[in-house]
């Protein structure tokens, strides 16, 4: 995976300022990882609010170290050496993937406010993780310098694909 400069994440130029980007991929992919989460949550069974908020924020750490680990290990392997700041790096840059479980698990947190049961909590949870998905890839697509008409269909694929993970949730969940 690539930063927005097009350098691969090991190939910062020396001198080079450190500057915290925004991780665009790294924000869709945890986005649809929650939605996916949350759709199979709710395929098991109705999950109490703070079993699914746990979930939510676990697996995004999870994936997020795993994410980490793999590009690490994988510059490691095609000769670039990393040191604590390398890893301090790429985990702060690769952290929009634990960021994408927040909204989705703030939904689940606030439903109670909003009135909905633990059986329409889910379904609120999986609408904020794809529309967040959706923008992300929108903004991702903007910042990388990309026309209207590119932004507007990395949308509307993020859009299918998280639509397809509702699909699945309406046809196999309940």
């Amino acid at each position: 995976m690539c930063n927005p400069t097009g350098r691969s994440h090991g190939s910062r130029e020396r001198g080079a300022p450190r500057t915290r980007r925004t991780d665009y991929a790294g924000a869709v992919y945890g986005s649809l990882l929650a939605a996916s989460v949350v759709a199979t949550a709710g395929a098991l069974g109705t999950y109490p609010r703070l079993q699914l908020v746990l979930l939510l924020v676990i697996t995004g750490l999870v994936f997020w170290a795993a994410h980490v680990y793999a590009l690490l290990v994988g510059e490691r392997l095609v000769g670039t050496s990393w040191t604590w700041t390398e890893v301090r790096r790429v985990a702060g840059h690769e952290w929009s993937m634990v960021e994408a479980a927040a909204l989705p698990a703030a939904a689940v947190a606030i439903s109670p406010v909003l009135g909905l049961g633990l059986g329409t909590t889910p379904w609120l949870a999986l609408g904020v993780a794809v529309v967040q998905q959706v923008v992300w890839a929108c903004l991702g697509g903007a910042a990388a310098g990309a026309g209207r008409g590119q932004v507007a269909v990395e949308g509307a694929v993020n859009l299918v694909l998280g639509l397809i993970i509702v699909a699945a949730k309406a046809a196999l969940g309940h």
